[in-house]
């Protein structure tokens, strides 16, 4: 986050963990779209293609 909002940035390290919540929130009711957790490196937003 040092590199994103610089040094003297005030907000809360959950900053990031916050918007993604609202995220998958918003995203609940499309079924093929997710926001999966990427251990040690941040997030991944997926779209899978629907197969009839």
């Amino acid at each position: 986050l040092d590199q994103i909002w610089g040094y003297e940035y005030l907000g809360d390290s959950r900053t990031i963990d916050v918007h993604i919540k609202r995220l998958r929130e918003k995203f609940k009711d499309h079924e093929s779209w997710r926001i999966a957790t990427v251990r040690g490196i941040g997030y991944k937003f997926h779209v899978r293609e629907n197969k009839y």
